[in-house]
């Protein structure tokens, strides 16, 4: 690699990595960054910021995303550049073009100053956004361009380096806080005084070179709350730690640390994920991973084959200051492991930390990429210089069949390239294209062949031991096409797939260009009628002995069966960065598979479509890897599945960091550059996190850190009643075939009331009577419920726009109700407040991060502080005796469908919490259970921490022992000490005591209804 000068203000600088586009790609529909086009110089001392505005500016307002071509050259920017969603920004010439950023550049001395900032929303006819004459330094995030967020598809940018000069402290060169299908790749950043090479990475980054700087990567939760990965990269001489990180849920593989303090810091009070595999510490000084929250049931440490240099501390704990040393100044680390572990299906977890390490005496090889490049750009031939249109209309299946028969590597500009039959290709054919949306191989609705029933036939096929390359394209197989499969890979252990997206339902833009509406208005189908959910075949399917690199999928279409099909093969398989969502019954399915490793999947359950969606089911397997694994469901669905991972008839299975939830995020930017991110949860997670039918068995723990799943039957458990309960008790159902329920309360006389909000009806159940009466099924969308002195039944309900309360006496006339005003919040006292016992509450208001030290400095705790905070409005009871406290509702989307969140709609019930009195709180989102004062308005005083473990319901007896629904119900003494588990064949969500003693656990599971006496 040769020395080259660059720039007036730099000085001498070592040069860039190797061009990974050293021509110029010809795509008609692209913008090219072009002197006869624009105002742009590329010497390093003009600004070239307008120019480059420019250039992003005209793809959006032409064809709303697309790519930029930027040329060899030095483009000096004095403020913000913005990138619109959908708009990929890529570099070409021999040398790759550098974004330089001049020393001591107004603008990027405080604050954070992002060079490039990924946006979330572009700027709409009649807003303003441009400033005539923009001031010097980085443009504050306008308040109406939101920060780029978990609708930010395909956004990219790639070989192009970034250098930064000295005397600017606050700058970083890119903002990536965006979702599916965006990535970095092939790219150096020179940081030199900077504070980052990248604030807040979003999905994907590749053969990514980090030069000095605080810090290489400075980030936190991404977008869309699921994992970050990072393949092929480089941190050398950060200042204090190469990736600073909480909540990203990291996966790093083939990756290189050198020359620092730290290679991987999370910040204090933070969580994190974090899966590493096969990578390289050299001479790092300090510890070489600082874990905080090590008592966190979310923190998740694992990391494999690990080969270290000159790190005398691999690993420190930051509360405890407790070590893991290095055995010798050159070391293998086979195996870091560190959270909540379990022993077995159906065992209980329990926190611990293990080391393998052995010392050696010469470091390794490093080894190939574990993403292949390209071949070279001279072997490219046009697909556009055949020929070919690209209009959406045109059928063009001959000339690309004939275009693969006699050409090796195949490049496809941007277009919309019809086909009417299978493209199959040669073993070694290469298809390359840069734009998955804007790149497509389309099936028109109803194409003839594709027509069912029949045997499956795909879109495009990869024949038996091919070692096939296909990268940045869009397979669309339409809706009317139920032979379809996307993709049949049986290509060959060296194959690659990346950068492709299976398109239909969100984020595709069909044939002709225009973005498709997934839903009809009441989200129960697609808006043609011809066009069924789960009528295709997988978009997907790896078969037949096919293997390879699978590297930033994204496959979301409703039509297909699942997003991604693994059967019958042994052949090594790897899959990094899948996003595989809103499918009918299954998002990823492995059947018949063996030495296949998966490493940050990612599934989505949507409302409309997947109610009845698994995450993962996989049979007849053996030798997995599943790592940093987040299943998750939206807020918006409206019932629990069973479960998330279904196993049968497989072994040896290693789970490494499993993450499962409900939840959605979003984020905005505030005026001083620093942008934040709120999380909103549902309660309609899964059941249980995996389940075996053939074993009887499963693990009921959402988040863990470690199960090695062998596929044998474990010992018999011995079995022995909870001596909580009652001599000859047992816990035992009552009812059962419900749709969803909660709100769950008793009367004085010990009668339980509970809600199935499915069908609006609430229902009693009477102990003595043993008898199951529906009080209630008038259409008023019941949640939550809870009695006020004089027997009248407060019902919290999410009818209306927002949220309405009511009540009625169960016993009275039908038709009588009294609808509740909401109040503001004024004099409660002599008042029992209505509390919610069970809450998830996440996101990184906890702390914020000081623009003057990039610390991030303590505020109050994002949970205390809503549990601190005097609510807004209030309902009060007709008999005065009872307060409902609460804050504005959350309507997403029109108010008809539904999509509303507040915590005490979220909530699996409500408490009485009297005033002076302790009430014990459970945080899902943190794990962690809670216990204060009542304060008169319904605020709590003296929070402390009670319990590592969060749960649906927290309830105390009579004796003071706590009894938390966990997976299953935890028995705890008034001090935390563990004192038994009240075992549920179903995961029980809410716990009541009644009875006219109440010495009853009433215990409400999704679909059925239990009990228990208590001595």
């Amino acid at each position: 690699m040769k020395l080259i000068v660059v720039g007036i203000v730099l000085g001498a600088m070592a040069a860039g990595g190797d061009s990974f586009y050293p021509a110029r790609p010809d795509d008609p529909k692209a913008v090219y960054l072009t002197k006869d086009h624009f105002p742009v110089r590329a010497d390093g001392q003009a600004d070239d910021s307008a120019a480059l505005q420019a250039a992003i500016d005209k793809v959006q307002e032409t064809s709303g995303e697309g790519i930029v071509f930027v040329p060899e050259g030095r483009y000096r920017i004095t403020r913000t550049v913005y990138v619109w969603p959908g708009i990929r920004i890529i570099g070409f010439g021999r040398q790759r073009p550098a974004i330089v950023l001049a020393d001591q550049t107004p603008g990027y001395q405080q604050g954070i100053g992002a060079m490039f900032l990924f946006a979330g929303m572009r700027p709409m006819p009649g807003r303003t956004f441009r400033i005539a004459a923009p001031p010097p330094g980085p443009v504050p995030p306008n308040p109406a361009i939101l920060d780029a967020n978990p609708g930010t598809f395909y956004s990219a940018m790639s070989n192009i380096d970034f250098e930064i000069g000295n005397g600017n402290p606050a700058a970083v060169a890119v903002r990536f806080h965006v979702a599916q299908h965006g990535f970095l790749s092939h790219m150096d950043f020179r940081l030199g005084s900077g504070l980052a090479g990248i604030h807040d990475a979003g999905n994907a980054g590749e053969d990514l070179r980090f030069f000095g700087g605080r810090y290489g990567i400075m980030t936190k939760k991404p977008s869309p709350a699921w994992p970050y990965t990072l393949v092929d990269s480089t941190f050398d001489g950060q200042r204090e730690a190469a990736i600073r990180t909480n909540e990203a849920q990291l996966t790093i593989i083939h990756t290189e640390f050198r020359n620092a303090p730290t290679a991987i810091s999370i910040d204090p009070n933070y969580a994190e994920q974090l899966w590493v595999k096969d990578a390289r510490m050299d001479n790092i000084s300090g510890p070489v991973i600082l874990i905080s929250n090590e008592k966190s049931r979310l923190t998740q440490i694992n990391l494999e084959d690990i080969y270290c240099r000159n790190a005398p501390v691999f690993a420190r704990f930051r509360e405890s200051g407790r070590q893991l040393a290095a055995p010798g100044e050159i070391y293998h680390v086979k195996a870091l492991s560190h959270g909540l572990t379990l022993a077995g299906m159906g065992a209980v977890g329990a926190a611990k930390t293990s080391f393998d390490s052995v010392a050696l005496k010469s470091m390794p090889s490093k080894g190939p990429n574990a993403i292949a490049g390209l071949p070279p750009m001279e072997d490219w031939v046009n697909l556009r210089a055949l020929g070919l249109k690209g209009d959406g209309k045109t059928d063009e299946t001959a000339a690309i069949k004939k275009a693969i028969a006699e050409h090796r590597v195949v490049y496809i500009p941007m277009g919309h390239y019809v086909v009417r039959d299978t493209i199959t290709l040669r073993p070694d054919s290469v298809l390359i294209a840069l734009h998955p949306d804007e790149t497509q191989l389309d099936l028109l609705d109803a194409t003839p062949g594709f027509q069912g029933p029949g045997a499956p036939k795909p879109l495009l096929m990869a024949p038996k031991g091919g070692a096939n390359i296909v990268t940045g394209l869009g397979l669309y197989t339409g809706g009317v096409n139920s032979r379809a499969v996307g993709a049949m890979w049986m290509s060959g252990r060296d194959s690659l797939m990346a950068d492709v997206r299976f398109l239909g339902g969100h984020g595709t833009r069909g044939p002709d260009g225009k973005r498709e509406s997934p839903y009809n208005s009441n989200l129960s189908g697609d808006p043609d009628p011809r066009r069924k959910w789960d009528s295709q075949y997988s978009s997907l399917w790896i078969t037949h002995g096919g293997g390879g690199t699978f590297f930033n999928l994204w496959t979301p279409s409703t039509f297909a069966q699942n997003g991604l099909y693994i059967s019958d093969t042994s052949t090594p398989g790897k899959v990094y960065q899948v996003s595989s969502e809103h499918h009918v019954r299954t998002e990823v399915k492995l059947d018949q598979v063996a030495n296949w490793e998966l490493y940050a999947v990612q599934t989505e359950g949507e409302r409309g479509e997947s109610e009845s969606a698994s995450a993962l089911e996989i049979s007849r397997s053996r030798n997995l890897t599943i790592a940093n694994f987040h299943g998750y469901r939206v807020t918006r669905s409206m019932r629990p599945f069973p479960y998330a991972i279904r196993i049968e008839d497989s072994r040896d299975i290693r789970f490494r960091n499993v993450h499962v939830d409900a939840n959605s995020s979003a984020g905005y930017c505030l005026p001083s550059g620093e942008c934040r991110q709120i999380v909103r949860a549902s309660k309609f997670s899964y059941g249980t996190c995996i389940f075996d039918p053939g074993l009887s068995e499963e693990v009921r723990d959402r988040e863990f850190a470690f199960l090695n799943y062998m596929g044998v039957r474990a010992a018999p458990k011995p079995r022995r009643t909870p001596s909580v309960l009652a001599p000859a008790a047992k816990v035992e159902k009552l009812a059962g075939g419900f749709y969803h329920l909660g709100g769950g309360t008793a009367d004085e006389g010990g009668r339980l009331y509970f809600v199935d909000a499915r069908w609006h009806r609430i229902y009693r159940w009477s102990p003595e009577s043993r008898q199951l009466r529906i009080v209630r099924d008038n259409p008023l969308e019941p949640v939550n419920l809870v009695f006020d002195k004089a027997g009248n039944l407060l019902v919290v309900s999410s009818g209306g726009s927002g949220m309405t309360v009511y009540a009625f006496k169960p016993d009275g006339p039908e038709d009588e109700l009294i609808v509740l005003n909401r109040e503001p919040a004024s004099e409660r006292a002599g008042m029992t407040a209505a509390l919610p016992a069970s809450y998830w509450v996440n996101g990184d208001f906890t702390n914020t991060l000081s623009t003057k030290t990039y610390e991030y400095v303590p505020l109050e705790n994002m949970f205390f502080n809503l549990m601190q905070r005097r609510k807004d409005f209030q309902y009060v009871s007709p008999d005065r005796s009872l307060f409902v406290p609460t804050d504005e509702v959350f309507v997403q989307g029109p108010p008809h469908l539904g999509y509303k969140w507040a915590h005490i709609l979220q909530a699996f019930g409500l408490s009485k919490a009297a005033a002076g009195r302790h009430f014990y709180v459970t945080n899902e989102a943190e794990q962690k259970t809670y216990r204060g004062i009542v304060n008169g308005d319904g605020t709590m005083a003296g929070l402390q921490l009670f319990l590592n473990q969060g749960g649906e319901s927290v309830v105390e007896d009579a004796g003071g022992n706590v009894y938390l629904a966990a997976g299953q119900i935890f028995v705890y003494d008034a001090s935390g000490k563990f004192a038994e588990v009240i075992e549920v064949p179903e995961r029980p969500l809410q716990l009541v005591f009644g009875g006219k003693d109440r010495k009853t656990l009433f215990i409400l599971t999704s679909s059925s209804l239990y009990g228990a006496r208590l001595r």
